[in-house]
């Protein structure tokens, strides 16, 4: 039996009916999740959970209800063993970047997460009478993000975006792609990068070195 969530952590949500008739979702997945939901104040509890893209909230479903969960950094979800964090970042120019963020990789150095976000395509209408309409689309985009001390840096995924934001170390960089084969797009080889990029920091200015100093920023 699941554990019944504490009210306080539940707060009324509303459907969007914006995108009706679009194709694809505003949800990461289209039914609730089993799920974890891990407060640092009341405890753990195990609820069908799902992710809205649109809204940026993490939705739990009692009964005919349907809830939002409150969004506060002492609050997490793990969905379909991703881990959602509510963080209040800030970018390089000192913007604040409030919202969910999902963590790949924990360094005592720095970490990477990724963001969801939906990139909308509106419907066209016919221009003659003897053509179709063209549905709305609704597209999941996925944008990644190195994060050191609370300050976030996107990492782009193409080569030479990537090695125009961690520019000071762009030729070393540009071998260890070539030699290791390295796909930016591919997560896995994303998280290798940058952990090579750490190292070749490290090496030159020590622990107190930062990953974020490179002239390259596109925050």
């Amino acid at each position: 039996m699941l554990a019944q969530l504490p009210q306080s952590l539940l707060q009324t949500a509303k459907d969007v009916p914006l995108f009706d008739g679009y194709q694809g979702s505003i949800y990461k997945t289209l039914g609730y999740r089993d799920a974890s939901l891990i407060d640092e104040k009341s405890g753990s509890f195990d609820a069908p959970l799902r992710y809205n893209i649109y809204s940026d909230l993490i939705e739990h479903q009692k009964g005919n209800e349907q809830f939002a969960i409150v969004r506060n950094k002492t609050t997490h979800a793990r969905i379909d063993g991703e881990y959602f964090y509510y963080c209040d970042f800030k970018n390089q120019r000192g913007s604040d970047v409030p919202g969910y963020f999902v963590l790949i990789e924990l360094h005592d150095d720095y970490r990477i997460y990724k963001k969801y976000s939906i990139d909308v395509k509106k419907p066209q209408q016919r221009s003659t009478p003897s053509g179709t309409d063209t549905p709305g689309k609704l597209a999941t985009k996925i944008t990644y993000f190195l994060e050191e001390n609370s300050v976030i840096m996107e990492l782009p995924l193409d080569k030479k975006g990537i090695l125009g934001v961690l520019s000071d170390k762009e030729t070393e960089l540009k071998e260890y792609i070539k030699k290791e084969k390295i796909k930016v797009r591919k997560e896995e080889d994303l998280i290798r990068l940058v952990s090579r990029y750490n190292a070749l920091k490290r090496s030159e200015s020590g622990p107190s070195g930062s990953l974020l100093s490179s002239n390259g920023s596109r925050n």
